[in-house]
């Protein structure tokens, strides 16, 4: 077994970082994204569906996102897919179209949010840590198969410590900028 190629753990890290940021991205912070209504999922044709494969999300206003819905049979069940979804919304149909007003986040909510946040980090850190094991034990085996000597060893473990750091603080980095916006009033 060769050693653990660097920018395979890079592009690993950079994935579990990627995660991270789609799950921070619902997160609602009081400004409306169309990243809110992306784990929607829609009782649709028989199935369960993203409501993104059954219309459009747009951002018209900064507290209001509009949804077209593409068939009109469906809106009754996008409307109640995204009242049901727990993201404390109130969806109001349209014709096609619905529109669901951000209200404003209470203070208890915010600190609800943050809290959540903290989670998604630290469950990137942990995929992190993890991506850095596999990349250190691989080391480990490629010395004991002689492939690699101990001073490679060394210089080669202490670059996956060091992408590991780095991608630490960007995760960090992230979580401080998400927890900014969620706490501005």
């Amino acid at each position: 077994m060769a050693a653990p190629d660097l920018s395979d753990l890079k592009r690993r890290m950079e994935g579990a970082l990627d995660s991270f940021r789609k799950e921070l991205g619902g997160l609602r912070t009081g400004r409306a994204s169309s990243n809110l209504l992306e784990p929607v999922m829609v009782e649709a044709y028989g199935s369960r569906m993203h409501l993104r494969e059954v219309a459009t999300v747009s951002v018209p206003e900064p507290r209001l996102i509009s949804v077209q819905v593409w068939d009109r049979g469906m809106t009754k069940a996008v409307e109640k897919a995204i009242r049901d979804s727990g993201l404390g919304l109130n969806p109001q149909a349209e014709g096609q179209v619905i529109r669901v007003p951000l209200p404003d986040l209470t203070q208890e909510r915010r600190a609800e949010l943050a809290k959540v946040a903290h989670k998604y980090a630290e469950q990137c850190r942990i995929a992190i840590r993890n991506i850095r094991r596999d990349g250190m034990d691989g080391l480990k085996k490629a010395e004991k198969a002689s492939e690699i000597t101990q001073d490679e060893h060394k210089v080669q473990s202490d670059k996956v410590q060091v992408l590991t750091d780095q991608h630490i603080k960007l995760v960090d980095d992230t979580l401080a900028q998400k927890e900014k916006e969620i706490m501005q009033v």
